[in-house]
């Protein structure tokens, strides 16, 4: 990789978790201040640092994580306070769900730990944390993904030939 991969990388994850940032601090009320979470970090690292992996494409991405966060949450409804197996349980179904849809993405394993050791707020949610911050959230970083991921000829995101016709690149 040689500087402007690295330049592309930075402003791509800069934008996409500072436009998350952005909403929650100056959108949402302290109460509701939750759109940001720790998996959009690692999410980051692979859409915008790792473009070309499997685990960085669009249906990881998205899918990925709302398993994820649908499977953590179920969990922790119905065993709220065994963290030992919930924990454990919540990352290790979502492995295996990913690995059935065909839509691993790492990040998806803490989107899940989130639902259940995650603040109170977090837990207040329930199945509306599916919706927002993780789908809003994935939505928002794979919209900056597409724009600083094929602003340059030598970035080419989704890898897909297809998805990439679809997106107009």
């Amino acid at each position: 990789m040689d500087y402007k991969e690295h330049f592309w990388s930075f402003l791509g994850a800069f934008v996409g978790i500072g436009l998350i940032a952005y909403i929650q601090s100056h959108w949402l009320t302290k109460d509701e201040n939750i759109f940001l979470i720790g998996s959009f970090g690692a999410s980051s690292v692979l859409l915008y640092g790792a473009i070309q992996s499997p685990l960085a494409q669009p249906r990881n991405l998205i899918v990925g994580h709302l398993i994820s966060a649908f499977i953590g949450v179920t969990i922790y409804k119905f065993l709220p306070e065994i963290i030992w197996i919930t924990a454990p349980l919540a990352v290790a179904l979502s492995i295996v769900a990913m690995q059935m849809t065909k839509s691993l993405h790492p990040p998806g394993g803490a989107t899940a730990l989130i639902a259940i050791m995650g603040s109170e707020k977090i837990k207040v949610l329930g199945y509306y944390y599916v919706l927002s911050p993780v789908l809003t959230g994935t939505l928002i970083l794979f919209v900056v993904a597409l724009v600083f991921n094929n602003i340059t000829k030598h970035r080419k995101y989704p890898a897909d030939k297809r998805l990439r016709a679809f997106f107009g690149k």
